[in-house]
């Protein structure tokens, strides 16, 4: 084989080899010159290294040209995540509004009543109604989201929250603190409502389940910050102390007016509205590639019924709710469902009532009483960030089966050990242990993955009014929970009630099985073809055809 053959093949990876080595093997040689083999092949010699320079000119510009398209994707990938990332805290927001008054209720309510002097019944209202008045708001949110957009629903919810919140801040009576609460209690439902349906619209597939997570996030976020709000503010007079820990709870609503300015619209919500370009303009900024984008965008505007016309030929989204085809009425009893067992499992009844649990349990000092429910917060926000990290990479029935057998285990811990060691340090340590586990459990799965579920397996056109009716669910069971505790533990005692909440918890174990399927890889489209072939859905692992295309796209 000739060098000038060997040469001319520089394509292929021996030839580049050889390339680069022949300057070497010539000035070995004391070559001058290399001559035509007769065919007419190549003539070099070194005193001219115009070809050589030449070859070495092209390969360099392949490799800068490669180096810079490299650059330009690994820069575009992190502005994408920072930006995404901003829009999902800033429409999370409003649900620090939700945790916060969870939080600081436990333990303003034990200084509301000895304020106002209000009745064991009136604090079961005052602190259950927020539950049952927010259901309002989240019933008006799926279609004000639909009419306004999910972006100005935000800022709607914000407003009326921080209305409620001052008018509670001042009340002198009873009556006009529930006015208040009910204000409250509407903006707060707003609020829950539309901001796992956001963030599961604008958010990237590889990154949905961690980004529509920051919601439930944000909301043990506020609730750790009531817990220390009690404690800090504990110390200032009783008609004063209650009033400082339920005014500081408007200033995460403040912060909200400034994330319009930042947040875009839901590109799916642009795309209903037949503003495509505007949709795409979006996907530009929450996609890592253009390709992804258009793909995204094909996809939106297929479900939104825009391509083929539909859009002003479809029957009325209620009527369509309440007549659902099959495959629709599995998306709702797995939206309602889950929703429902997140609450029947008395999450809200032991974060509202953690100071009555530790009474009951033998802790008297009210200072210690705060203090252990601060604890109880602190535990519960730290399990929610390890949610965060492994919800897309173990998936999200993993999650919720460790979830629910860890509360089960939990909340059956403490109704034996409620009813069985009373007051004592065994007793407290034990109290202290179930409670911190029953919501470490919770904060682990089912309480980010609920909403992550119900935000991702809705039809676009369905999308905000059917998680709307999952987040009513969701209220009614809190507000049940919430307004029925005391009286329920005074007829069958404290363990007795958390015994009653570890059988629901079991239920929900084998509701999780046979009920909700693994979303985790899937775009919100192919989620809605998996409920459509049911049949196919096997334990609810990928269907083929998508696990193929995933690992094609990959």
């Amino acid at each position: 084989m000739s060098l000038s053959f060997l040469l001319t093949r520089k394509g292929n990876s021996s030839g580049s080899v050889l390339f680069f080595l022949f300057p070497v093997f010539v000035g070995a040689m004391g070559l001058v010159g290399v001559q035509g083999d007769g065919n007419g092949e190549m003539a070099l010699s070194l005193g001219s290294k115009n070809k050589y320079k030449r070859m070495d000119s092209e390969l360099s510009d392949d490799f800068e040209d490669d180096a810079s398209h490299h650059h330009h994707q690994l820069g575009r990938k992190k502005s994408t995540r920072k930006y995404v990332l901003a829009c999902a805290i800033f429409a999370s927001l409003n649900n620090v509004l939700l945790g916060y008054d969870v939080g600081v209720m436990s333990g303003a309510i034990i200084f509301i009543q000895e304020d106002l002097k209000i009745t064991e019944v009136q604090e079961e209202v005052l602190v259950g109604i927020l539950s049952v008045i927010s259901l309002l708001g989240s019933l008006a949110g799926g279609r004000t989201s639909d009419v306004i957009g999910r972006k100005w629903t935000m800022a709607f919810a914000a407003i009326v929250f921080q209305i409620g919140a001052a008018i509670m801040t001042l009340a002198s009576s009873f009556e006009v603190l529930m006015i208040g609460r009910v204000l409250a209690g509407v903006g707060i439902g707003f609020g829950v409502m539309i901001a796992p349906v956001y963030i599961a619209e604008i958010s990237p597939t590889v990154d949905r389940g961690s980004l529509t997570s920051f919601p439930e996030i944000f909301i043990n976020l506020g609730i750790l910050l009531g817990y220390v709000s009690n404690y800090a503010f504990s110390g200032l007079s009783v008609h004063t102390n209650w009033r400082v820990m339920l005014a500081v709870g408007i200033l995460p609503s403040v912060f909200i007016g400034f994330a319009l300015f930042i947040i875009p619209e839901s590109p799916r919500w642009l795309a209903m509205q037949n503003r495509v370009e505007e949709a795409r303009s979006v996907l530009l900024k929450t996609n890592e590639n253009d390709k992804e984008v258009e793909e995204r965008l094909s996809e939106i505007v297929a479900a939104a019924g825009i391509s083929n016309g539909e859009k002003n030929e479809e029957k009325a989204v209620w009527r369509e709710l309440l007549s659902p085809s099959p495959s629709l009425r599995r998306m709702l009893i797995t939206g309602f469902g889950i929703q429902c067992f997140q609450q029947i499992t008395g999450i809200d009844a032991t974060v509202y009532y953690s100071p009555e649990i530790f009474h009951d349990a033998g802790i008297v000092n009210k200072s210690k009483l705060l203090a252990a429910t601060v604890a109880v917060g602190v535990t519960k926000t730290a399990l929610i960030l390890i949610a965060t990290f492994l919800v897309d990479r173990v998936g999200r029935k993993p999650l919720l089966y460790v979830s629910t057998i860890g509360m089960t285990v939990c909340l059956f811990t403490l109704s034996i050990s409620l009813a069985i060691l009373g007051k004592g340090q065994l007793g407290i340590a034990m109290a202290l242990l179930c409670v911190c586990g029953n919501v470490a459990f919770f904060s682990v799965g089912m309480g980010p993955v609920c909403w992550i579920v119900t935000s991702e397996i809705f039809p676009l056109r369905l999308r905000a009014q059917a998680s709307a009716l999952g987040a009513v669910g969701n209220r009614v069971c809190s507000g049940f929970v919430a307004m029925s505790f005391l009286s329920l533990a005074r007829t069958i005692t404290v363990g007795g009630t958390f015994f009653l909440f570890s059988l629901f918890s079991a239920l929900s174990v084998a509701f999780v099985y046979e009920l909700v399927p693994e979303t985790k890889g899937k775009s919100l489209e192919q989620i809605e073809l998996l409920f459509q072939n049911h049949n196919e859905w096997d334990g609810s692992e990928m269907e083929l055809g998508d696990a193929q295309h995933l690992v094609h796209k990959a």
